[in-house]
């Protein structure tokens, strides 16, 4: 186990262990050298397991729910029923309502339009509110689409008005299910469904699998109503939505960002999603899932979190590439914007930190609140912390309809599933929590302002009860360490194309030791470096993003440092770069 000091991008950090990855089941034949070791530290067992075509994802009617959903949709395209989406104001729920609409107008619904609650009036989900806002469109059936999984009151108030309710989520329930008249999420007590990281777009998509299959049966393309469709042309969107919710990719989520990422590639996508990566200078042949997550998935979510989501969905759902480029400079601006509220937050947030922290550097779990701050930006703020303090952060703003009330955005780190750790302490402490909901990694609620103090003390007391042994030190876990021959192209352009790489089948990291051979700032505060191996005469490029103080590193200086091997393109030009996470200066 090795000890990286000084870490580049943590200044809350004292240091950095480094643990290689242990491999979890033999090498793969199949896959020889560098890329079956890493396949095998991710638990693959099996080249079968690396298969990424269409032909290996399960059957949709595994899902339970799914015959009662498919049924109910038939009848509505055969009796031409009125349907109405209910979307949510995330990327997935942006990428599912836009998938919701295109797939089931495919497949022969002549009557869907959608609503998105704006969440500064209505707040998240199938609310009473909304139900009422959704009568004036005259629906005959809600479909919710990456939500709706705890909206009792709100499904309650949408039967008493005589509408039928289709559920689509992938939240985790609660101890009752909502009485709808179908419900379809993998997480379901009890469903058989063998993924249960599909991201709400990835469980909408499924829908339309079972539906298409149920009106192949029943003979219904046939009449001559309407085509058979190809659903593979919505799998950009899915491939958009799953990354972008950061979803643990599972055989089955990489099967589908494999397949809309090699759509995007091939100049298949949308015109929405092809203005967007415009807007990002990504090129199309050259896309990787991470663009998607860390690209195109904030410029969706800009609007959510500032405005309104359907200018994203409108986006999404643009025919013509002129109309959703300028869709997309909308976006690009609310993502600037959000830029700039968030460096203010995070600004304020390192102020409460420093005390914060020197007065208990142990504390499990973080609570900030700030009566100043955006409540549309609290989660990604949250994200930020949470990655410099490796601990579980909670973030709070006002609730804009009620000053008396916190809205509050959660992420989390592995070993601690903050939706479950909110259940236990809102089952312990009744009425301390409002609503709340979410999964292991992220989580969103609502309290009272005056019960944030007993909130923090009920979250802490929880986490140390359920983890005695937690260790809150922060660990980067790396693939080894790479001889100097395999610094080469070769080897970037088999761990390009051997993702799709993300959220649980994590990029390759690996760790070495490099003399900087030669060093410049470029842009503001980027590093660019050509770094020797120890004890070796070979040359690699490489750059360290936004580094606070890039002087400090010169040339001939020894360091350690955790780096991707990755391909870099410039001018046609493709040539092995290192991707620098982290560096540290090392002993001589």
């Amino acid at each position: 186990m090795n000890t990286m000091t000084t870490p580049l991008y943590h200044p809350f950090q004292q240091s950095l262990i480094s643990p290689t990855r242990a491999a979890t089941s033999p090498l793969i034949e199949e896959v020889p050298g560098v890329l079956g070791q890493i396949y095998a530290r991710r638990g693959i067992k099996e080249s079968l397991e690396l298969d990424r075509s269409l032909g290996r994802l399960p059957d949709p009617f595994k899902l339970k729910g799914m015959a009662m959903m498919c049924s109910i949709l038939e009848t509505a395209i055969r009796d031409r029923q009125r349907v109405l989406v209910i979307g949510d104001y995330d990327a997935d729920g942006a990428t599912a309502t836009a998938l919701a609409l295109e797939g089931l107008r495919l497949l022969g619904l002549e009557a869907i339009d959608y609503l998105v609650p704006n969440r500064f009036q209505y707040g998240y989900g199938l609310t009473p509110e909304i139900v009422e806002l959704a009568r004036s469109y005259q629906p005959d059936i809600l479909l919710t689409v990456d939500n709706g999984i705890s909206s009792h009151e709100g499904i309650d108030a949408a039967k008493e008005a005589g509408l039928k309710v289709l559920i689509t989520d992938h939240h985790l329930p609660g101890e009752t299910l909502p009485k709808a008249d179908a419900i379809v999420n993998p997480n379901l007590p009890d469903d058989p469904f063998p993924s249960k990281a599909l991201a709400g777009v990835g469980v909408m998509f499924y829908v339309l699998l079972g539906l298409r299959q149920q009106l192949r049966k029943n003979q219904f393309f046939e009449q001559g109503v309407t085509q058979e469709p190809h659903l593979g042309i919505l799998l950009d969107l899915v491939a958009l939505g799953t990354v972008a919710d950061v979803v643990p990719l599972d055989s089955v989520n990489r099967i589908l960002v494999h397949q809309g990422l090699e759509r995007i590639r091939k100049g298949l996508a949308r015109p929405g999603i092809r203005a967007l990566l415009q807007g990002s200078k990504r090129k199309e042949p050259r896309i990787r899932a991470s663009d998607l997550g860390f690209q195109i998935g904030p410029r969706l979510n800009a609007a959510g979190r500032l405005d309104d989501m359907s200018v994203g969905i409108e986006c999404l759902l643009a025919r013509d590439f002129e109309e959703a480029l300028r869709l997309a400079q909308t976006l690009e601006q609310l993502n600037q914007e959000r830029k700039d509220i968030e460096e203010g937050m995070r600004q304020d947030a390192l102020r409460h930190l420093d005390p914060l922290m020197a007065l208990e550097s142990q504390r499990p779990i973080v609570c900030l609140f700030d009566p100043a701050w955006h409540q549309g930006v609290v989660g990604i703020l949250a994200s930020r912390i949470k990655d410099r303090l490796h601990r579980p952060v909670i973030v709070f703003a006002l609730n804009d309809l009620d000053p008396n009330q916190l809205k509050g955005s959660a992420r989390s780190v592995s070993g601690i599933h903050i939706r479950d750790i909110l259940a236990e302490v809102a089952t312990r402490h009744p009425g301390l929590i409002g609503r709340f909901g979410g999964h292991a990694m992220a989580a969103g609620l609502s309290l009272q302002k005056d019960h944030l103090l007993r909130f923090t003390e009920a979250m802490e007391e929880e986490i140390r009860k359920r983890i005695p042994g937690l260790t809150l030190e922060p660990q980067l876990e790396t693939d080894g360490s790479l001889a100097p021959q395999d610094l080469s192209m070769a080897l970037a352009e088999r761990l390009e194309s051997g993702g799709p790489w993300g959220q649980g089948f994590s990029e390759p990291l690996f760790e070495g030791t490099f003399r900087i051979a030669s060093c410049r700032v470029v842009g503001e505060n980027h590093l660019k470096l050509v770094l020797r191996p120890d004890d070796s005469e070979h040359l690699i490029d490489a750059i360290a993003f936004r580094v606070e103080t890039p002087e400090a590193w010169q040339e001939g200086a020894k360091i350690k440092a955790a780096y991707r091997l990755e391909v870099n393109e410039f001018r046609s030009v493709r040539t092995p770069q290192l991707l620098i996470e982290y560096m540290t200066t090392a002993l001589n």
